[in-house]
């Protein structure tokens, strides 16, 4: 609950969850000293990681900057961004600025799945980030988000307008965009209740042994790779993750997966689906699959056997149901299979069912 390089940094909170920590009052002044406590679930964290979840009009280059020049302290004491700080750590903070300025505007076509006067959903392609960071500053969804709709919540700062969760780069599928600020808070919080069901589609190298199971581990971020996430033993910085599910179809080899994540972890799905011996096919950070051919399938190595059918890892968030957050009716939104996703899978009964 949403690639390589990730937008969404496993040091930094949950992909999918919001509202996870105290944010100071918003109407502070740039400049003005900030006192702030730090809380039990920021415990862990890096300073830097930290105050650019608390100040999202500010970017984590800027924050950076601020620390390096002494304008952050943490218990009165200068720090690097690194620190990793513990609870109840006093942190002061002067704001920098001129970092205010919101998303150019990019006329990127986007395929909107639903809207009315307080959200909007998206069903976002594959290889677009969904907001700037991490050297990527173009192309993403936030951009063709402010071109296309002239009013979206700032809640999460003006550098993320309208966004209330996330998606990987390579990841495609349902994404719920917030109008305005109440909404964006009634609906960070059915996220934060787990009121919100999600299932995704994946395709995966191997049939797990279970029909159906929950799986329920710990992650962390991998020790050896900061942009990944492993399975760990409970304690330190893990986080519990939780994920039900089922085989929809099988190919011999390899099986269509029904996915319901019950915790939005970073690379949640892709780590659960590895731990069980079941990986995603052409998820290049997690098994260093490039891509997925009809060679792998024939055995043929004849060139058009060697054009990929799928170039990323093969995961769709395909259907989510929230409680509409004016109405209160219960809403579902499904996006329909991308067409990389489809061609693999349509590659795959064929091969199973000819026997070829």
């Amino acid at each position: 609950m949403t690639s390589e390089p990730s937008v969404d940094s496993p040091d930094e909170p949950d992909a999918d969850q919001t509202g996870d920590y105290q944010k100071p009052n918003s109407d502070y002044t740039i400049g003005e000293l900030i006192n702030i406590t730090v809380e039990a679930r920021a415990h862990g964290w890096r300073l830097d990681h930290y105050l650019t979840r608390l100040f999202p009009n500010h970017s984590r280059a800027a924050l950076q900057r601020a620390i390096q020049n002494e304008h952050v302290r943490v218990n009165g004491l200068a720090v690097r961004s690194s620190r990793r700080l513990r609870v109840n750590d006093r942190v002061e903070i002067q704001l920098p600025d001129g970092d205010e300025s919101r998303i150019r505007p990019e006329n990127i076509p986007i395929d909107v799945l639903y809207e009315d006067d307080s959200l909007i959903v998206v069903n976002k392609k594959p290889g677009m980030v969904v907001h700037p960071g991490r050297g990527t500053y173009s192309g993403t969804l936030t951009a063709a988000l402010q071109f296309h709709f002239d009013t979206l919540s700032d809640s999460a700062g003006k550098h993320r307008p309208g966004i209330v969760h996330r998606l990987d780069r390579d990841t495609s599928g349902v994404i719920l965009v917030a109008r305005d600020n109440q909404v964006h808070q009634l609906i960070s919080k059915q996220f934060e209740q787990r009121k919100v069901s999600k299932e995704y589609r994946a395709i995966v190298r191997g049939v797990p042994e279970l029909a159906c199971d929950t799986i329920r581990t710990h992650v962390c971020v991998h020790p050896r790779v900061r942009e990944k996430m492993t399975v760990c033993m409970p304690g330190g910085r893990s986080r519990e993750a939780v994920t039900v599910y089922r085989t929809a179809e099988e190919f011999g080899n390899w099986a269509l997966m029904e996915l319901h994540p019950q915790t939005g972890r970073t690379h949640q799905l892709r780590v659960h689906m590895l731990h069980i011996g079941t990986p995603i096919v052409a998820d290049r950070l997690y098994i260093g699959e490039e891509t997925f051919t009809m060679a792998e399938l024939t055995g043929s190595d004849v060139p058009e056997n060697c054009n990929p059918l799928i170039s990323r890892q093969a995961l769709h968030a395909f259907r989510l149901t929230i409680r509409h957050p004016v109405s209160g009716m219960e809403m579902q939104f499904e996006a329909p299979l991308p067409p990389d996703m489809q061609q693999t899978l349509d590659a795959l009964r064929h091969h199973h069912q000819s026997g070829i």
